[in-house]
């Protein structure tokens, strides 16, 4: 009977040495035949970690946050040491000894793998763990494993052991889009990882064994039980005592996750279009779109752009911008107040005029964020607020025509361009400041005709607007007849200049940073003077005779000083207001996004109201 036995288990051995055989020799062959692409791909690809972009404020309070995965590294010096044991203990105790890989639970693994006929067990250190995050997929094969094996020894050897470990730390799957254990401390808690009691670490150190089954949100109690057993191995380690572990598992775990912050849609919109062109300025793109000779070259010039804005969002940034949040949000609420119900849409532009920087944005009623902008994307029609940009202060800046000179209000025909003023009355011979207050078509036109397209159009281009073609080098513009049109940012931004005669684009980045701090971007603070003191005097004081005494009558603010000039286009279509007072120089538009006729709407002085409001 023993001979029979011992024949049973001398041949069951014999047929688990002939399957573990058969096994290694499957794992040598897979080897083999990857041999070539591992070694070309043991360089480790490189790796594109996509961290939050954060936007703050001009007070340093994070108004809106950018990411599809929540990560915040952080170094290994700053995890807690019962965060390291927790891992160390429960995942890879030999870690500060293997090469990458441990044979001896590989070898384990085997041995159970091949009697269940399956790819289950596991026996991955750390690093095979950080290999799989970070260059494999999950797929339980021998050939992936193989590859994996490789992968995890060269990272041994192109890093040393603590900077394994922090890598691990910082990219283990914690759910919902959470990677690292940084991270998932603020998206759970709230807290930095160093201000978790150990009961909390010990919570969340649970979460990547199974970021499935053990969600939070969705299974807490799960999570809880791992949890504890986290607090057993501990104990059993020597790491906390077995009192102290029954303490943490009494301790109640109250979850305070974190919203993606998501405030100021209109101005973070704006903000990111904005750090596409300091991008493509800052880096040269600017330029090479100037000098592009065909449409296929503009367009690898914008794709190269794109991409190299991707690179930069998906690298982490804090951009600080100029948002005044308090005015933000009162701008937008009096704005929808005035607006009301019904389809009638406004722009609105805020900008400081010491810093030149866009402090408030209104991109429409009930905007959402990435909907059409009218702010910095709608088109339209200037009408006459785009006259003291293209004829009067060019006029006073090549001439030695004042306020007071004279101009005919009559009616004037430049070949067979023959607009009428406003009203469609004629008028006589006036003062210029008379023809610009009560807003004259046909006295603009002559005076445009005296210094001549060319001398306008050279001051124009100083300017960012963005949608002007050679085809608006034409009379028309004079009245603000263009072929696309301005955007309300563009108005004001252009008004700016009237400030002190200097120009530099209005911005609402004030500099892009890395995590660290380090300044990537800012916008050069350079100003360019375009209009002499005299012209800007004499601009300055026609804005003013408006609204005392001229079509802007009804603008009242605080301030000591207030200018402004009306726009009206045909069939009134559009109704604009731009100016400036001592503090601010802002543009608002308001009309509908299918342009139709807001004649009824004339004396109800929607957009004065608007103006009031924003600048006060």
């Amino acid at each position: 009977m023993k001979q029979v036995v011992g024949y049973m288990i001398t041949f069951c051995c014999f047929s688990l040495l002939l399957l573990l055989v058969n096994e290694i020799t499957d794992e040598i062959s897979v080897a083999q035949t990857h041999q070539e692409q591992i070694e070309s791909e043991i360089k480790l690809p490189t790796i594109e970690k996509q961290l939050p972009v954060t936007m703050v404020d001009r007070n340093g309070f994070v108004f809106n946050e950018e990411y599809t995965e929540w990560r915040q590294p952080i170094p290994l010096k700053e995890v807690p040491e019962i965060i390291k044991q927790i891992y160390l203990l429960s995942e890879d105790k030999e870690f500060y000894n293997h090469v990458g890989f441990n044979l001896g639970a590989i070898t384990r693994a085997m041995v159970v793998n091949s009697s269940q006929d399956s790819m289950e067990q596991g026996g991955s250190t750390i690093t095979q763990q950080l290999v799989r995050l970070r260059y494999l997929s999950e797929e339980k094969t021998y050939s992936r494993k193989i590859t994996e094996l490789f992968y995890a020894y060269e990272l041994e050897q192109q890093y040393d052991k603590d900077e394994i470990f922090e890598m691990y730390l910082n990219e283990m799957f914690f759910g919902n889009q959470v990677y690292g254990i940084g991270a998932a401390s603020s998206f759970y808690f709230q807290k930095p990882l160093a201000e978790l009691s150990i009961a909390e670490m010990a919570f969340i150190a649970a979460i990547p064994n199974n970021p499935s089954l053990y969600n939070p949100l969705n299974h807490f109690k799960n999570t809880k039980k791992r949890q504890e057993r986290l607090l057993d191995i501990l104990a059993e380690n020597n790491v906390i005592t077995k009192e102290e572990a029954n303490t943490y598992k009494q301790e109640k775990i109250v979850l305070n996750t974190k919203e993606k912050i998501q405030k100021n849609p209109a101005y973070s919109t704006y903000v990111l279009a904005e750090l596409k062109d300091l991008v493509a300025i800052t880096e040269g793109y600017e330029q090479l779109l100037k000098e592009s000779k065909s449409e296929e070259e503009k367009q690898k010039i914008n794709e190269q752009i794109d991409e190299k804005v991707n690179q930069l969002l998906q690298s982490g940034i804090i951009i600080h911008t100029a948002l005044d949040s308090k005015k933000q949000l009162q701008d937008e609420r009096a704005i929808n107040k005035i607006l009301g119900n019904g389809s009638l849409q406004s722009s609105a532009v805020v900008i400081d005029n010491q810093t030149r920087e866009i402090v408030s944005l209104y991109a429409g009623k009930d905007y959402k964020k990435f909907d059409f902008h009218r702010a910095y994307q709608g088109f339209r029609q200037p009408g006459s607020s785009f006259k003291p940009l293209v004829v009067y202060a060019p006029l006073f800046e090549t001439t030695d025509y004042t306020p007071k000179s004279i101009v005919s209000g009559g009616k004037y025909c430049v070949a067979d361009f023959c607009p009428d003023n406003y009203d469609g009355k004629v008028y006589g011979n006036v003062s210029i400041s008379t023809a610009f207050k009560y807003s004259y078509n046909t006295s603009a036109l002559r005076l445009l005709d005296t210094i001549g397209l060319n001398t306008a159009f050279q001051y124009i281009e100083k300017f960012h607007f963005q949608s002007l073609v050679p085809e608006d080098k034409s009379y028309a513009a004079g009245l603000g007849g263009l072929s696309y049109g301005v955007t309300t940012l563009e108005l004001a931004d252009a008004y700016t200049s009237f400030i002190d005669g200097t120009y530099v684009r209005a911005k609402s980045i004030r500099q892009v940073t890395d995590l660290e701090g380090n300044v990537l971007y800012s916008w050069p603070t350079k100003k360019e003077t375009i209009w002499s003191n005299k012209t800007v005097t004499y601009i300055r004081s026609l804005l003013k005779d408006v609204v005392t005494s001229g079509t802007g009558r009804g603008i009242t603010t605080t301030s000591s000083y207030i200018g402004a000039k009306t726009g009206t286009t045909n069939d009134y279509k559009d109704f604009w207001l731009a100016g400036l007072t001592d503090q601010y120089t802002a543009a608002v538009w308001i009309g509908y996004d299918n342009p139709k006729s807001m004649q009824s709407l004339q004396d109800d002085k929607i957009h004065f109201k608007i103006f009031n409001t924003i600048m006060n």
